[in-house]
């Protein structure tokens, strides 16, 4: 299971690379969201994959290492609220991009220079 999700890590980390590049803004975007996601899943993949029940501790509790740790979840939901914040904010940019510009087009910035 974690080789198949190192894997989808690197596709994750290309395809966003990969969108970076690319000359449009919208798939700038999609180039962030992608790094994100890959970033997520790296964390869970580092905190190691555990089959645990939650870390909920009682009286009852005999075994504490096959818990699943909490932090690295708490970890990758504060990012994901972070990268989505990050997602809206650059679609906000790209609408008043395009309402000033009219293209999506980065390499036609150079034209609209005076």
């Amino acid at each position: 299971m974690e080789i198949i999700l190192a894997v989808l890590v690197g596709v994750l980390y290309t395809a966003g690379v990969y969108m970076l590049l690319r000359r449009s803004i919208l798939k700038f975007i999609i180039g962030i969201m992608f790094i994100g996601n890959a970033t997520n899943l790296i964390v869970f993949l580092a905190s190691g994959i555990v089959a645990g029940e939650p870390a909920f501790v009682d009286d009852t509790v005999q075994n504490i290492s096959a818990m699943a740790d909490p932090l690295p979840q708490a970890f990758v939901l504060t990012s994901i609220v972070i990268s989505f914040g990050l997602v809206v904010f650059a679609l906000a940019l790209k609408l008043k991009f395009f309402e000033i510009t009219g293209t999506d087009d980065l390499d036609q910035l150079k034209k609209t220079d005076n």
